[in-house]
């Protein structure tokens, strides 16, 4: 994942992370994150770059459903009934990052990036994302990611991003938000 420039993450994800901020910084955004399995992954990408904290304003890693009920305030009721890894749980997770920082916009991530804890219905993969702008409608999406972890969690970062700027209603004109491959 390293790159040749000494950045933490590949090329790919580093000038989709430089172009977010940009984008965010000119739309006068903040944004706040709350991740599961990439583990602080899309923070930390925004975050390497220089200057990211005018744009970055905190961000939750909440690995355990104890950590997503105490910093999100998701129901442990809902994570009980949906699985961590749910459409719901993310949608809860992104209002719980908005309604626990100044932030603008706030991304979701949880899944199972593997190699364990799939289940039938659950595949190794499978990634909850939801973004939600302040008082909008939350999106949210749903992906099954071939490969292995670090391929997983990788691929959930770059669609967080994607997803964040759609969302902050900054996607461009493509609809790919600036470089990050929506699949």
């Amino acid at each position: 994942m390293r790159s040749s420039a000494g950045s933490n993450f590949d090329q790919a994800l580093t000038t989709a992370a430089v172009d977010l901020l940009a984008r965010f910084r000119r739309a006068g955004l903040r944004l706040a994150t709350a991740e599961s399995c990439t583990g602080g992954m899309v923070s930390a990408v925004l975050t390497e770059i220089a200057g990211s904290s005018d744009v970055v304003e905190r961000g939750f890693v909440t690995y355990s459903n104890e950590a997503k009920a105490e910093l999100l305030g998701v129901p442990l009721a809902l994570i009980q009934a949906k699985g961590a890894v749910s459409d719901e749980v993310a949608r809860a997770m992104a209002a719980g990052a908005l309604a626990g920082s100044r932030a603008d916009v706030a991304v979701s991530v949880t899944g199972i990036a593997g190699p364990g804890g799939a289940t039938p219905t659950k595949p190794v993969g499978l990634v909850h994302f939801a973004a939600q702008r302040r008082d909008a409608p939350a999106l949210s999406a749903r992906h099954v990611f071939p490969g292995d972890r670090a391929q997983v969690r990788r691929a959930s970062v770059e669609t967080a991003l994607a997803l964040l700027l759609q969302a902050a209603g900054l996607a461009a004109p493509d609809g790919q938000g600036g470089g990050a491959d929506h699949r």
